[in-house]
């Protein structure tokens, strides 16, 4: 009798282990959280992300701002390139909202080809300008790719020491 109440207290003191339909369903959740964030992804693959474009009163002039970026820093693309743009607009700023920075400037263009074109000449030319002021330009993700990419970027920099 003594050894029954002591297995029922060792079973009330258990924490519940992971069922395998449990496991099968977290795994299912995350297979489509995946999917989600490569559909994601997928649909902001022609978009170019701006950082560091000094914020200005007239936000009128922000849809040519890609192609002032690229005349003046690539000026052997503008021949080759159709630069078309089909929105622009400035993210919110969610991090900080009494921080200075100016937000970011999200550019989605028709062909994900250009964007490769302009990322890779901004990569070998390594400091683009706008007006004076240094920018960068980098593709737009998905939040959690962006994220997983920063976690990684700590990695990358601990093995290149």
């Amino acid at each position: 009798m003594e050894d029954r109440k002591n297995q029922v207290k060792d079973l009330e003191h258990k924490e519940p282990e992971d069922t395998p339909l449990q496991k099968q369903g977290d795994k299912r959740i995350q297979k489509v959280e995946d999917n989600v964030r490569k559909l994601w992804d997928n649909f902001k693959r022609t978009n170019i992300r701006i950082m560091g474009v000094p914020e200005d009163k007239r936000e009128q002039d922000i849809k040519n701002i890609l192609k002032e970026i690229v005349t003046e820093n690539f000026p052997h693309l503008v021949k080759e390139l159709d630069l078309q743009v089909q929105e622009v607009h400035r993210t919110p700023n969610k991090r900080n909202l009494k921080k200075t920075t100016p937000r970011q400037i999200i550019i989605k263009i028709p062909r994900a080809k250009d964007k490769e074109r302009i990322l890779k000449a901004a990569r070998e030319k390594q400091v683009v300008t706008y007006k004076g002021a240094s920018i960068r330009l980098s593709a737009d993700f998905s939040t959690e790719t962006m994220q997983a990419r920063w976690e990684w970027q700590e990695i990358f920099n601990f093995l290149n020491i």
